[in-house]
């Protein structure tokens, strides 16, 4: 719960409208004291020089005990001695009583953190040092902040002036006396949205007849037995301290592993506490949960925390793999629905979200741990504990964790995040570095993971991984390769372009043809209607010339705008690339566009394209949002060579691994199955008009290669392509790394015609002359080139792959 936000939410659950500049005057300070919706606090600072957040925000609290209708309130903001609103954001939804409604306002150029997900949007810049924020149910203002000491008061003297990186928030989000002075206090920015639960008011004590305890508050279960009640005395040393509270833990921990010893105490504010303080609070009971996909996380709110001594030891804290192992391949062994039902099973010894649960709160650390995905932008590392059996997963050929199944989740991964050491301040780590020694820190939870928030920087020792490089194919092959070069648009640094052409030369070795993935239009994510990526190709040829590469030819249709996924205002697109100095040629043929289907004509072998290049089935409603897949065709040999480069939909919307959601649903991939179904028709109608057809299928399928999808493209019969991610070694089998597993991602599948397989073991597979024996003419050699996945500074987030066919007597 309190490392809030590390990385981007998806949806927000409420809509809202923003309204331009306002002509209101400001409404009179005079206003009774608020008892229901009040603004909790204001920051100005989100994205400038310094700020953790990218946005400014607004947060407000229903200090009531009924739900507040928003549909007729907005937020308004002036600046500090301006005569009218210079922004008005229209809210939408409900407030539940004490629970909060965060608005998110404009974004700077800085920042390393977004916002949790907000419930309202509006545009405001709001300034960093003063300004002023009213809150308004129609035209009456309810509430209203004024921060800056020079800034035009509202209610009262002006509460302090902020900074980028503090904000002003109520010092009890219950008081309204009407005196900003008074109501707010600096600190740390703590955005709450209203999928953060409840934050009580000052609680009632109990009386109960013994002090509770930390495990009796953890319960052993994912929800705490005792949540929305007050508790006291709770008793405990204060082990970590982040901006927006601290984590304590029971000095005398009870028999039963499967509560945990350790909690978190929301303050909103640093400060209250020190690591080594022996604390007593007394406080609320609430469960903290920042989207619905998520966990809670269990905490204490309105704290009263008494600080009985300072300097003591901390507990031990237990060491994962050593102390406690964790069940290697079982998340959830059942189908509970949510593992946060009351009647849900609790099995720390058989599931791992509810071994990681079991500790909570805790000091866990890992020991030697080994790194099975790079360093993140968001400054989170995967790893797994550096005692990990031989037989618990498919560790990769270069160190990582292979996701070899949906029954393979990896459960040790887990994940070491930066919230306590600072933006910036985890080291860079490549799969197959070690960090030395011992990690610790407390066990939290967010983004549908449990994460290690370290307390000290680790120590990275280099496993020396360096990018593989294939090799040229030979007079007799020509060379087939797919790379999704993530986003790419002359927006983008020329550092880009040529680390990707240095990729392309050498270490693939300039393939004859290269199937691109999310080329954008020539203004990338500026959404200003253009789809031409003329530019973006041309960029990208000219860099693979300058770094010593073939003079590559392009063809690809341009989509229509805002009709195919990606990156807002991006229209991303795939693209052939191609060279002719190799006796291949790329057969042009008028007709193709966004909205025409390309039809197969033609028989034997005179099977050809009524366009090329050519876009399959494009009204087909299983490509809304979607790539539409891109054909064409070469002459190669005097022979026809048909080429099909696709970008499936993406795994956006999924459940999470580590979700409250077990077993996981997989929403997208039915949009994927008929993607899949709707390019093998069209395969089918290929063969079927010449069964040696000789046909590739290649790109980003964003699905695994042991899915359904790839099941429906490869068919079945004497027409089954062969999917060569399949043919590789189980430790071979990855084109990308997601949270620690190494995955397939990206796919080249061949023809009959074409193929015939056999893995070597050696990160290759290659393909055999029907009825000739190991030795004889390969028929294909299939390479996946690690050179991003696996690397802190990748050019791209998927790794390319290349198939070298020889095509001689076919």
């Amino acid at each position: 719960m309190p490392i809030r936000s590390t990385r981007r939410l998806i949806a927000g659950p409420l809509a809202l409208a923003v309204v331009g500049a306002g002509a209101v005057a400001l409404a009179a300070p005079a206003h009774a004291v608020s008892t229901s919706v009040v603004i909790s606090e204001v920051y100005g600072g989100g994205g400038n020089s310094g700020a953790t957040y990218t946005n400014d925000f607004v947060e407000l609290y229903n200090l009531g005990d009924t739900p507040v209708d928003l549909s007729t309130w907005k937020v308004q903001y002036w600046s500090a001695s301006g005569t009218s609103a210079s922004n008005t954001t229209t809210l939408a939804g409900t407030i539940a009583p004490q629970s909060s409604y965060l608005v998110q306002m404009a974004a700077g150029s800085g920042g390393t953190t977004p916002l949790p997900t907000p419930d309202a949007t509006g545009t405001a810049p709001m300034s960093s040092s003063s300004g002023r924020v009213l809150l308004l149910q129609g035209t009456t203002q309810v509430d209203g902040v004024a921060y800056g000491a020079t800034t035009t008061p509202v209610e009262g003297p002006p509460a302090p002036g902020t900074t980028n990186t503090t904000s002003a928030s109520r010092t009890s989000p219950c008081t309204d006396t009407d005196n900003n002075a008074s109501d707010f206090s600096l600190g740390a920015p703590s955005p709450r949205n209203s999928a953060a639960g409840t934050l009580a008011c000052t609680p009632t004590p109990p009386t109960p007849d013994e002090p509770e305890t930390i495990p009796q508050i953890q319960g052993a279960s994912h929800l705490s037995p005792l949540v929305g009640k007050p508790v006291n005395d709770v008793e405990g040393v204060v082990t970590a301290v982040s901006s927006s509270g601290f984590w304590f833990q029971n000095p005398t921990p009870d028999a039963d592993p499967a509560t945990s010893e350790g909690l978190f105490v929301y303050t909103r504010r640093a400060g209250s506490a020190a690591v080594g303080d022996l604390v007593s609070v007394d406080g609320a009971v609430a469960e903290y949960r920042a989207s619905n996909d998520n966990l809670t996380t269990t905490e204490i709110t309105g704290p009263k925390v008494t600080v009985e001594s300072s300097g003591n030891p901390l507990p031990a804290p237990v060491i994962l793999g050593v102390d406690r192992v964790a069940p290697p391949q079982t998340i959830e062994q059942g189908d509970p629905g949510s593992v946060e039902y009351s009647d849900a099973p609790f099995r720390p010894d058989v599931d791992a979200i509810d071994f990681y649960e079991s500790m909570e709160g805790m000091l866990v650390g890992v020991r030697d741990a080994q790194v099975v995905g790079p360093t993140a932008r968001f400054g989170e590392i995967p790893v797994v504990p550096g005692q990990l059996a031989a037989g618990d997963a498919v560790r990769s050929a270069r160190g990582g964790v292979v996701y070899s199944g949906y029954d393979h989740p990896n459960a040790m991964r887990v994940q070491l995040d930066d919230g306590l050491i600072g933006a910036g301040a985890m080291p860079l780590a490549d799969v197959g570095d070690t960090l030395a020694g011992d990690v610790t820190g407390p066990l939290d939870y967010s983004f549908s993971n449990f994460k290690l928030e370290v307390t000290s920087v680790p120590t990275v020792v280099s496993g020396g991984l360096q990018r593989e490089v294939t090799r040229p194919a030979n007079q007799h092959e020509l060379a087939i390769g797919t790379f999704n070069v993530e986003n790419l648009s002359p927006k983008d640094p020329q550092t880009k372009f040529d680390r990707l052409a240095g990729q392309i030369v050498h270490n693939l070795s300039a393939p004859d043809v290269l199937a691109l993935e999310e080329i954008q239009d020539n203004t990338g994510p500026t959404d200003d209607g253009t789809v031409a990526s003329d530019q973006t190709v041309a960029q990208l040829v000219a860099a693979i010339q300058a770094a010593g590469g073939p003079a590559y030819q392009a063809r690809w249709i341009d989509p229509q705008d805002k009709t195919d996924g990606g990156q807002p205002g991006g229209n991303i697109r795939s693209v052939l690339l191609f060279r002719t100095d190799r006796g291949l040629s790329f057969v042009d043929r008028p007709g193709g566009d966004a909205t025409t289907p390309v039809q197969v004509v033609g028989s034997g072998n005179r099977t050809s394209l009524s366009a090329s290049p050519g876009r399959i089935d494009p009204a087909n409603p299983a490509w809304e949002d979607s790539r539409k897949p891109l054909v064409g065709e070469f002459r190669y040999h005097g022979k026809s060579l048909f080429v099909i480069a696709n970008h499936f939909a993406s795994k956006g919307g999924d459940d999470p691994l580590f979700g409250r959601w077990q077993q996981p649903t997989r929403f997208s991939e039915s949009q994927r199955h008929e993607q899949a179904q709707a390019v093998r028709t069209f395969v089918d109608q290929l063969m079927a008009a010449d069964d040696d057809a000789r046909v590739v299928v290649l790109g980003d399928l964003n699905d695994f290669e042991f899915s359904q999808t790839a099941d429906i493209l490869v068919g079945s019969g004497d027409t089954a392509l062969l999917d060569l991610p399949r043919t590789l070694a189980p430790q071979e089998r990855y084109t990308y790394v997601y949270e620690g597993n190494s995955q397939v991602l990206d796919h080249i599948l061949l023809s009959p015609e074409l193929a015939g397989s056999e893995s070597h073991g050696d990160g290759h597979a290659y393909g055999y002359d029907l009825g000739e024996h190991r030795g004889h003419r390969a028929r294909f050699d299939y390479d996946v080139v690690h050179t991003n996945s696996e690397f802190h500074d990748q050019d791209s987030d998927h790794d390319p792959q290349v198939v070298r066919l020889d095509l001689r007597g076919r």
